[in-house]
């Protein structure tokens, strides 16, 4: 089977193109972002929830979903991300985030999610977190992109801000028990 060519778009045209999911943008090519299952919006759903719970002791805003240029030629869509309260920009973050969270859906493979990771650090995220609720796994990153498996607690350095990793596998539980009970497993 031949290998296709990507189609290359100007930035400008992804910058004023609504894609829904909204995707990323990587030299010139559009990226689809893997979304859509329970597993992946409930964890989502869960670290916005808490971020916002925290925001004003733990000084941040919170972005679901929102733009990020993390270079000239390259936009990505973390699926959390934790701004200071001084870098929120009006359309597209262009500062170094404290916090980019990024909960994998079942079709994500590990070599990409580490190039997002790499943009993310190379970018000066603070923390990078990478949750895999199919094999409950949660990695951090900081700047130098690699992955390390945490088993207790996810924090970003210097900040007051951390998750406790069996807390997010109690929420998959909670879910998970609803899926059974509808389906009348229980």
């Amino acid at each position: 089977m031949a290998a296709t060519t990507p189609t290359l778009i100007p930035v400008e045209e992804y910058l004023r193109t609504t894609y829904r999911p909204d995707c990323d943008y990587v030299d010139g090519e559009v990226l689809e972002r893997n979304m859509g299952e329970t597993p992946h919006g409930c964890l989502q759903n869960f670290f916005g929830f808490l971020f916002r719970l925290h925001r004003d002791d733990w000084q941040v805003e919170v972005f679901p979903e929102t733009r990020l240029q993390v270079k000239p030629d390259r936009y990505r869509v973390p699926d959390v991300m934790l701004v200071a309260p001084d870098k929120v920009e009006p359309r597209i973050i262009r500062t170094p985030p404290i916090l980019c969270v990024e909960v994998l859906s079942s079709e994500d493979r590990m070599c990409r999610t580490k190039e997002r990771v790499g943009d993310y650090a190379r970018m000066g995220a603070a923390a990078i977190w990478v949750i895999d609720p199919w094999r409950r796994v949660a990695y951090s990153a900081g700047a130098d992109a690699t992955l390390h498996e945490q088993t207790d607690c996810l924090t970003v350095p210097g900040t007051r801000i951390a998750v406790s990793v069996p807390d997010i596998w109690v929420e998959l539980d909670r879910l998970e028990s609803l899926a059974r009970r509808f389906r009348g497993q229980d």
